[in-house]
């Protein structure tokens, strides 16, 4: 269930057009950073419960759209054809803040409805000062802004908008995809994960990691797809907090993948050896069928690669 633009991919899918009128009108219905730029992938969370898309709120038209999927569908639900759906929470599809416009890092938290979430937070923890978005470019680098109180309210407001987004919708999805499984799409922050530094993961929603929005998913009996199994150490991190919270977790590959080496990586963190618990992954998206995987020696490293991932071929081949 798409509900961002999609772009790249060598496709480009924009918003329906009576959205994009709408947001002519009122720009504020898109994320926007400190610098003013819109970010127009997606609509902003905090317009979830605002019935500004004409007499609608956000998550109206999302669970319309559902709907309207479920029951034209309702044949290939009642037989099971279809086993999951996987519901898009922000951009790419995927349950995080929008990149900034700029291609830096900053908080997604400046149109006039999120910006009223925080003051209304603000004044609730009785520090009306709170409730303006703080300066990203210094919150990263001064220890002090991002360890102080103000900071820690800010960071934990910011992520609990995600969290709070993520189950306004998923309480509608799973209702009505019931009995295939919902999943959601989460993406990982790369960049810094190895340091000290999580301006990634902070500015992208995620600042106390990936154990909050997979115990939510728990909550919305929601499994965990997570969008590049590469990095394994990385990816153990993610995949250890939906275990941990007992729901499945699945993943897809991020890049084209033809040869066994790149084809071992992804076992590794599919099926890890080592698991106590000798856990392993639901399931696997394949992305990159295309002429290049049909060539012979390919296809053939591929049918190998099947093979391992269904339990009949050691990983270790």
């Amino acid at each position: 269930m798409s509900f961002h633009e999609c772009v790249g991919d060598e496709a480009h899918i924009p918003l329906p057009k009576w959205i994009r009128e709408i947001g002519q009108q009122n720009p504020d219905i898109y994320f926007t950073d400190r610098q003013g730029m819109r970010n127009t992938e997606t609509l902003t969370w905090g317009i979830d419960e605002e019935r500004v898309l004409g007499d609608r709120t956000a998550v109206e038209v999302y669970t319309d759209y559902m709907r309207s999927f479920r029951d034209e569908f309702d044949e290939l639900f009642q037989d099971l054809s279809i086993l999951e759906v996987e519901v898009g929470l922000g951009a790419c599809g995927e349950l995080r803040y929008p990149p900034s416009c700029s291609g830096e890092f900053h908080f997604q938290c400046y149109d006039k409805y999120l910006r009223k979430s925080l003051e209304k937070a603000a004044e609730t923890a009785q520090d009306s000062s709170w409730g303006t978005p703080p300066d990203c470019s210094t919150f990263f680098c001064d220890d002090h802004d991002y360890n102080s109180p103000r900071g820690t309210f800010f960071f934990k407001w910011y992520s609990q908008y995600l969290i709070d987004h993520g189950v306004r919708v998923l309480k509608m999805a799973v209702q009505l995809f019931k009995p295939p499984i919902t999943s959601v799409k989460l993406s990982g922050m790369h960049c810094g994960y190895a340091t000290d530094n999580r301006a990634a993961e902070w500015a992208a929603g995620f600042y106390d990691g990936y154990r909050p929005i997979a115990s939510m998913l728990r909550k919305q009996n929601a499994h965990l797809n997570f969008t590049c199994v590469e990095p394994d150490e990385f990816v153990c991190k993610v995949e250890s907090a939906g275990w941990g919270a007992g729901i499945g977790v699945t993943s897809e590959n991020a890049f084209p993948c033809y040869d066994r080496q790149g084809y071992g990586k992804i076992l590794e963190v599919a099926k890890p050896r080592n698991d106590p618990f000798d856990r392993c992954i639901a399931s696997f998206t394949y992305r990159g069928l295309n002429q290049t995987l049909l060539e012979q020696h390919n296809l053939r490293e591929f049918e190998l690669f099947v093979k391992k991932m269904h339990g009949t071929q050691s990983p270790s081949v």
